[in-house]
């Protein structure tokens, strides 16, 4: 199949069938313990125009178990950034057209290069359950491509009495006995279950530590972990499903949705299909949100329109804090002023345990530590974000007899003073600051004292579109201080 040049909707956009790239590989049936294999084998170039490719092949009755293994050459060493990378999933005989859920039978992208499905167990990233005869399809994604690279995959059927079935176990949608208040959670994490090396247990034992209250798993382009979270989530840690949609031209977070619940990524700006999917996600009670946009790396960065049409809310802070965040946070603000609010989030993004669980994570003013109150006050803005949970902070702006905080409103007009306050605390070494909108307008900022707390009092204008806060180190230059805390707006309007 090498320079084989197919049209992405021609594969995709049907939604029926999906067209395959390569002549299916038959199995005929055998006796119980046999084990069958055969091969595909075909090329990918830096032409490769198709951004999945279907390599079927036809299960009979009394299989027990799929393994699929593959490789392709290890990447050209040379200057630059030089790596060949396929990404690798499967679906059933149910389908594999665009959003076509019940087909979906596992992904792990480039992470692996071998899985297994039975009806009782599956590696981690792939969904276990009946091996239905029909037509399976191996979906190879050439993520990138920079030489030719021969590939092989084999597929591997065991006959036999299928496993007994396998048993969800999902994490409970809610705390018992927890009220309204302020609680903190790293929304953007990973495990074993996609390209992360911390197994669920792990991640939990960070989180804990780290001072949070609750966690969202967001494992690209699969819900494997949603399946299994209740195995291992304490009673009294609220454990949010997600999952993030790594798409060709941006990932977002899908959070807050049911578990077992898979979103598609297999469409690009051109193909106007990333509405019906965030749709999906809102119809479902979850929240998109575009997940690190400015990091300037094509399919990572955000190509779906910087006014961020789609999303309910943007990560503007995406691990450590960097250049790239200061990028998104700008832009954010630029839009903000512009009349447009996606509330601000920020994550760890986590993969491996150098990658700090909870740097940064959301503190979220919530009605109970639940998945529903959490999602809705954050689709309200309702929270500021936090390098650590050693940062506390209190935010509030004061009309009259009206006080609103992070995400509120307090109505004001002309005239009108509005008292805004600031006490941030565990941030030796800083500055706070008050901003509203436009690209230079402060309403004052003060300094740590040398017990690391910053109280800051303001009176801003009547009818000011809104006022938030921003917390940097001291040292560098000002536009690139390290944010430790950052608040999202109140509204004087």
């Amino acid at each position: 199949m090498t320079g084989l040049h197919l049209d992405r909707r021609a594969l995709l956009l049907g939604g029926v069938g999906v067209a395959s790239t390569a002549a299916a590989l038959t199995f005929d049936p055998a006796e119980a313990g046999s084990t069958v294999t055969k091969r595909f084998k075909g090329a990918f170039t830096a032409a490769t125009k198709a951004d999945w490719y279907y390599l079927p092949f036809d299960v009979p009755r009394g299989v027990r178990e799929i393994r699929v293994r593959y490789t392709y050459p290890d990447p050209l060493p040379g200057p630059g950034y030089s790596k060949n990378v396929i990404d690798i999933g499967i679906f059933d005989p149910s389908g594999a057209g665009l959003g076509n859920a019940a087909g979906f039978r596992g992904w792990s992208g480039g992470a692996r290069t071998s899985f297994r499905i039975s009806r009782g167990s599956a590696t981690p990233g792939y969904l276990a359950g009946s091996i239905t005869p029909g037509r399976w399809r191996v979906a190879l994604g050439p993520y990138q491509i920079v030489s030719r690279v021969p590939y092989e995959v084999t597929v591997t059927l065991l006959f036999g009495r299928q496993d007994p079935r396998f048993q969800p176990d999902p994490a409970p949608t809610a705390v018992p006995d927890t009220g309204a208040g302020w609680y903190r959670g790293d929304l953007h994490v990973h495990t074993v279950h996609s390209d992360g090396s911390q197994t669920q247990p792990e991640v939990l034992r960070y989180a804990r530590a780290a001072g949070l209250d609750f966690l969202g798993t967001a494992e690209h382009n699969t819900s494997s972990a949603t399946r299994t979270w209740g195995r291992y989530v304490p009673d009294d840690f609220l454990v949010i499903d997600g999952e993030e949609v790594t798409t060709r031209a941006g990932h977002w977070l899908a959070t807050g949705i049911p578990a077992a619940t898979w979103i598609d990524w297999r469409y690009r700006p051109e193909d106007h299909r990333l509405a019906r999917f965030t749709q999906q996600v809102r119809d479902l009670g979850g929240l998109s949100v575009a997940a690190h946009p400015s990091i300037a790396v094509p399919s990572i960065r955000w190509d779906f329109g910087a006014d961020f049409a789609e999303m309910d809310a943007v990560e503007v802070w995406n691990a450590s804090w960097d250049y790239f965040d200061n990028l998104t946070v700008k832009s954010w603000h630029a839009l903000l002023s512009a009349g447009t609010f996606k509330p601000a989030l920020g994550n760890s993004d986590t993969h491996k345990q150098s990658q700090t669980v909870g740097l940064p994570h959301n503190v979220v003013r919530a009605e109970t530590l639940s998945t529903a109150a959490v999602i809705g006050a954050l689709r309200g803005g309702h929270s500021w974000i936090a390098e650590s949970s050693a940062v506390d902070l209190a935010f509030t702006a004061t009309l009259g007899d009206v006080t609103g905080e992070c995400g509120d409103h307090v109505p004001s007009g002309d005239g009108d003073e509005v008292a805004v306050h600031l006490h941030v605390s565990g941030v030796p070494g800083c500055t706070a600051t008050l901003i509203g909108p436009g690209d230079a307008v402060t309403y004052g900022s003060a300094s740590a004292l040398e017990d690391g707390t910053i109280t800051l009092d303001a009176t801003v204008p009547g009818g000011t579109a809104f006022v938030r806060a921003e917390v940097r180190r001291n040292g560098g230059p000002p536009a690139n201080l390290t944010m430790v805390a950052m608040t999202n707006p109140i509204f004087l309007t």
